[in-house]
């Protein structure tokens, strides 16, 4: 079935698999309607809020969009033209994505500082702060499934692409924790949300957007983690040939023990703030044999789909099955939920946490769902493991000696990395890793199957990583 008979939904139909938000790549759209319309700026140009009902198969998935319209496109904006409306919606002239147009996304901050509601939409400002108006935006050219627009380096606000029902964690997670006085995370000044509707359900109303503070002197974990694993790959090999050990990565210039040491320490004061917001649930040995079952679940599910991860299936389900077999009862609380270098800042006055949205992959109700903090503390140790081998995996020319080489010193690297934050989160008063080794290695292979189905999903180049720690980890 094709896409409904109108021009609009036409045009939007075939610019939107091309987007890097959009969540369906690889399977035709069956048909797409303009869930809700709703005008925030009038004249030329315009500015309208849509919703996009996008049905694929049986299922179907919302996306939001500012859609800008001008009769005559200026220069700057014609790489983001989508085509030439002809008045559904009372939408007429040539439209294009909104984000990237200043003129037209100032007045989101308006909306937010005066509390405006305009249609089925909300904007509102957090308590006790207030919004500046006059800052221009500048849309994030990082890859990432939602869209960022930078605010003249004051505010960063989130657009919620794909969207779902009732709360977004993100939102949900700051205000608790800023009503915490948490200090390892960015302010929020605002947020955007629509009344739930036909398609959406229930009460809640649905997030779009979050207006948090912009961390200009902030440095993104991420890339201090490659600087080091760069430094560590460039030193000379050790005295006659000697093995790469995680001493001697700490030896490197570059060395990032102290600062995972320090990130362990944030992260174990954002479990106890996340504690104190949500309370803690003693969960009985049953639920963590239900978890334990969800995943061999999706372990049978992806080596179905991807064959690089088949050898490994048996020690990963032997990880699993020990804590079926073992299972005690555990505290459960509230978390991050997709947990990585990506997702801190290295700032003047220390770590913070950012996008507490849970993964992407996961349902709505997964990512607000009460676990173990041990299963943040997973997700960073395998980031570690990420770091320490992307180079490696980006680089096509190697000899199998030089990767093999690099290999070693990427172990070496991971292990350091991976223990200094352990040590780091058990002194701050977390859950101690390593008297929880079975737990944490069940967390940690979970996360590297979710890894697996994701790269060979939406980035095949980078499968090798996740394939190749885990040649290491389950050897």
């Amino acid at each position: 079935m094709r896409p409904s008979e109108t021009s609009l939904t036409r045009l939007l139909a075939d610019w939107l698999p091309g987007q890097r938000w959009f969540g369906g790549k690889g399977d035709d759209i069956d048909d797409l309607t303009i869930g809700t319309a709703t005008e925030l700026v009038s004249g030329d140009p315009a500015m309208h809020h849509l919703v996009l009902d996008v049905r694929q198969h049986d299922t179907v998935d919302h996306y939001q969009l500012l859609l800008g319209v001008r009769e005559h496109m200026p220069e700057r904006l014609l790489p983001c033209e989508i085509g030439r409306a002809e008045g559904e919606h009372g939408i007429a002239g040539a439209v294009y994505d909104a984000v990237h147009d200043p003129e037209l996304t100032r007045t989101l901050l308006a909306n937010m500082a005066n509390e405006t509601d305009i249609g089925p939409l909300r904007f509102r400002r957090a308590p006790g702060t207030g919004i500046r108006t006059d800052l221009d935006a500048l849309a994030s050219s990082a890859e990432q499934t939602n869209t960022s627009l930078i605010f003249d380096g004051v505010y960063i606000c989130k657009l919620f692409r794909r969207l779902s029902p009732g709360i977004n964690p993100d939102l949900e997670v700051n205000l608790a924790l800023s009503r915490q006085g948490c200090r390892h995370i960015a302010a929020v000044h605002g947020w955007i949300e629509m009344e739930p509707g036909d398609a959406f359900t229930g009460n809640e109303p649905v997030t779009l957007a979050l207006l948090s503070e912009f961390l200009l002197s902030a440095t993104d974990g991420w890339q201090l983690a490659l600087t080091s694993v760069r430094d560590w790959f460039a030193q000379p090999m050790p005295p006659g040939d000697g093995p790469f050990t995680a001493s001697g990565a700490g030896q490197a210039g570059g060395d990032f023990a102290a600062e995972a040491e320090r990130l362990g320490a944030a992260t174990a004061q954002v479990h106890r703030d996340l504690a104190a917001a949500f309370g803690v649930t003693q969960m009985p040995p049953a639920v963590v044999r239900d978890i334990v079952f969800a995943m061999n679940e999706q372990l049978d599910e992806v080596t179905a789909a991807v064959p690089g991860l088949r050898p490994y299936a048996p020690a990963i389900r032997a990880a699993f099955d020990r804590v079926a077999a073992e299972a005690v009862s555990l505290p459960f609380q509230r978390v991050h939920g997709d947990y990585h270098l990506g997702q801190v800042m290295r700032t003047d006055a220390g770590w913070l946490l950012l996008d507490f949205e849970g993964e992407p992959a996961r349902t709505p109700v997964e990512r607000r769902a009460l676990t173990h903090p041990l299963r943040d503390v997973a997700g960073m140790l395998r980031s570690f493991e990420y770091a320490a081998r992307f180079l490696v995996a980006r680089d096509g020319d190697l000899s199998p000696d030089g990767a093999e080489k690099l290999e070693l010193r990427a172990r070496a690297w991971a292990e350091r990395n991976r223990a200094a934050f352990c040590a780091g989160y058990a002194a701050a008063g977390g859950p101690d890793p390593a008297a929880h080794e079975a737990l944490v290695r069940a967390f940690e292979y979970d996360k590297a199957v979710y890894e697996v189905r994701y790269e060979a999903r939406n980035r095949p180049a980078w499968l090798p990583v996740p394939l190749k720690s885990l040649a290491h980890l389950a050897g």
